[in-house]
């Protein structure tokens, strides 16, 4: 472990962890929500709409998060409404937008010659490009994403368990749904440069699916799934130090095997 804390004193490394901790936190919280109100495919959707963000940004020679930001909160807004004013399901929404906009993606970067490494490195996650822009740009809208989470967190919890109940009460449901949308459209932007806008969406589920296995009530899911989610990174981050190996990808089977002994511990409780 000496390795990879003197690796820390180099600005990449420090800069990635911040980020890293940040968008572990938001996606994890986010991700009990999600879950319980089964738009888990979503973080997928919004991921490929980042791709395709990403590549135009690149061609276009502008800031991807400048781009990938607006593009990707408009398509979470437009899912949403769909699925609720449009008649289309929220699979079937989401299903069209994720091929249409990796479709558009894919044509881009094949139109945009010399770009084909920047964008690879927003598809699968990189922490070498991290720069201090990006770590001050994700703790700022982190930030926003966590303020407004806590703020709002006995009408997130209604709407997550009993959205019937919830109307019932005076809850203006369709209102939060939007405000659900943004903030996880806002978490998957901010996951693509580390995590990769292929890899982001596991990030937002796997450890809220952990979490739901060790609680039931919706407090101790997300104290569980947060926890779960930033001991995922930092594990992952160090194996992939140690390994050299992607990050993402590290992250993703160190929460994949959490829920895997999750899912075995419930079995044997069972028994």
């Amino acid at each position: 472990m000496r390795e990879f804390f003197e690796a820390l004193s180099y600005p990449f490394m420090y800069r990635a962890l911040i980020v890293g901790v940040l968008v572990a936190l938001c996606a994890a919280l986010l991700g009990v929500v999600l879950v319980l109100k089964r738009y888990t495919l979503i973080g997928h959707g919004l991921g490929e709409v980042g791709f395709a963000a990403t590549a135009l940004a690149v061609a276009l020679g502008m800031s991807p998060m400048a781009v990938a930001v607006p593009l990707v909160v408009l398509a979470s807004f437009l899912v949403m409404y769909l699925s609720q004013r449009g008649g289309a399901s929220g699979d079937v929404a989401i299903g069209v937008m994720a091929t249409a906009a990796l479709s558009i993606g894919v044509l881009i970067t094949s139109l945009s010659r010399g770009s084909n490494v920047d964008v690879t490195s927003y598809m699968f996650g990189s922490i070498l490009g991290l720069t201090n822009a990006d770590m001050l740009l994700s703790a700022a809208l982190s930030a926003v994403v966590l303020v407004m989470y806590f703020l709002l967190f006995n009408r997130l919890f209604s709407i997550s368990y009993d959205e019937a109940f919830a109307r019932a009460t005076g809850i203006n449901v369709t209102m939060y749904q939007f405000v659900i949308s943004f903030l996880t459209a806002v978490t998957v932007v901010l996951g693509m440069r580390m995590m990769g806008s292929m890899l982001i969406s596991s990030l937002i589920i796997f450890p809220a699916l952990t979490a739901r296995r060790l609680t039931a009530s919706f407090r101790g899911m997300v104290v569980a799934a947060a926890l779960i989610s930033v001991a995922g990174f930092l594990v992952g981050m160090v194996l992939s130090f140690y390994a050299n190996l992607p990050t993402g990808a590290s992250i993703v089977c160190v929460d994949l095997v959490a829920l895997g002994l999750a899912l075995a511990a419930e079995k044997l409780k069972k028994r």
